[in-house]
């Protein structure tokens, strides 16, 4: 049988089956998801899962309880063509839908009863900046309408054991806000909006999907693309998930105490074509309250409103879709 990765005649790439690899113990135990290659070019999370299922099947490692299901290729389509997406960015708007448009809906039919199957998700990305290892958590525990939740504690409890000393939360509710201010613009300048960035629930992926149907989740940004550190970052933040949750026998790690907590809290979104940074950013850069960050087309300056650090900066972003976004530092996670 052909790996996944090696070359796919031109006629079957999209064509392969979905694959998970399950195993469950003997004692009672937490239901753990892990994914790899949601984006296609994102190749450490697949690397990762690949070696520990070898160590699995060589019984170099055990599952005494609870089950652990991993998908060592989420999106196949992406991953043979080697691109972050098939049709479209899976971890957007992962909902099952009942009339697929697009290979990523298909994806999203056969993985979203998959995770709800489950209650703790562990998805493994990679970056392609240089930039350390951190985790992106979900809210504090809440009973609002954009995403109630009440395993906070549980889902910090998993991120200091991952073994990464970066954690930053706030994604959805800063994604839902930026929404807001594009409909708000929009109704003052006329500008037709693409419908996609004014659903709020397009931000939800595979973390905030695992949430919404009662459970708790951890994106793994483990380094970058290219960086043969990352599959080594992946493949410990298994070990220890699986060991922290008692479904191997091994040790339980000891929590991180040194970390850096950050929180986002505004997104921009690029307005026009020649929109331009003032210089090339990158994510997790410092800023200080006025720093210039950009220049509008017109020539109006972009400041840092508070001290913080920048977030995902897109110099080749599309008018209309985010820019950058920015975050404030915490004291807790």
């Amino acid at each position: 049988m052909a790996e996944l990765n090696s070359p796919q005649p031109q006629q079957l790439i999209g064509q392969q089956p979905f694959k998970s690899v399950a195993y469950t113990g003997l004692n009672v135990g937490p239901r753990l998801i892990i994914l790899g290659a949601v984006h296609g070019n994102e190749t450490c999370g697949t690397q990762a899962i690949r070696r520990v299922l070898d160590d699995l099947d060589h019984q170099r490692l055990n599952i005494v309880a609870g089950s652990v299901t991993f998908v060592p290729v989420t999106n196949p389509l992406a991953y043979a063509r080697g691109e972050r997406a098939g049709d479209r960015n899976l971890n957007r708007n992962l909902y099952p839908v009942k009339q697929p448009r697009d290979y990523e809906d298909h994806v999203a039919n056969w993985l979203c009863p998959l995770l709800a199957q489950h209650e703790v998700l562990l998805d493994l990305h990679s970056t392609r900046a240089q930039n350390p290892p951190f985790a992106m958590l979900g809210p504090e525990n809440n009973v609002g309408e954009l995403q109630p939740f009440i395993h906070y504690e549980r889902e910090r409890a998993l991120a200091k054991r991952l073994g990464v000393h970066r954690f930053v939360d706030g994604w959805l509710s800063t994604y839902a806000s930026g929404v807001a201010r594009r409909i708000q613009d929009a109704a003052v300048s006329g500008k037709q909006l693409n419908p996609l960035n004014t659903d709020p629930h397009y931000g939800v992926g595979t973390t905030e999907y695992m949430r919404s149907v009662g459970g708790y989740s951890i994106t793994l940004e483990c380094g970058s693309h290219d960086d043969p550190a990352s599959p080594e970052v992946g493949y410990r933040a298994i070990l220890n998930t699986l060991a922290f949750l008692g479904i191997t026998a091994a040790v339980a790690p000891e929590p991180v105490t040194k970390f850096e907590a950050l929180r986002m809290y505004e997104v921009h979104d690029k307005n026009h074509v020649d929109d331009t940074f003032s210089r090339e950013w990158a994510s997790f850069e410092p800023l200080r309250r006025g720093d210039l960050i950009g220049s509008r087309h017109d020539g109006t300056p972009v400041l840092a409103d508070a001290d913080g650090c920048i977030l995902f900066p897109d110099a080749k972003a599309e008018p209309g879709n985010e820019w950058f976004y920015v975050t404030r530092t915490m004291n807790h996670i």
